[in-house]
């Protein structure tokens, strides 16, 4: 297994870690309170979910798109 595909494979994974904490942070008490007064979410959750799809597209990408290194 070459490294960038180890890579990509960790940054699935983070991918995965940061949409979980994403989930429960837009589910807690403090999240539904502050939505409940401004009609959104708490910043902190979406951050958290962006990241986990950045992450998981990133490392997606990176462990399937075939790693060429050049011959010098």
């Amino acid at each position: 297994m070459t490294p960038p595909r180890i890579v990509g494979l960790l940054l699935v994974v983070v991918g995965v870690v940061l949409l979980v904490l994403g989930f429960r942070a837009i589910d807690s008490f403090g999240s539904q309170f502050h939505e409940f007064f401004t009609g959104s979410p708490s910043d902190r959750g979406i951050w958290l979910l962006i990241g986990g799809v950045v992450a998981i597209v990133a490392g997606a990408g990176a462990a399937v798109i075939p790693f060429r290194a050049s011959a010098s």
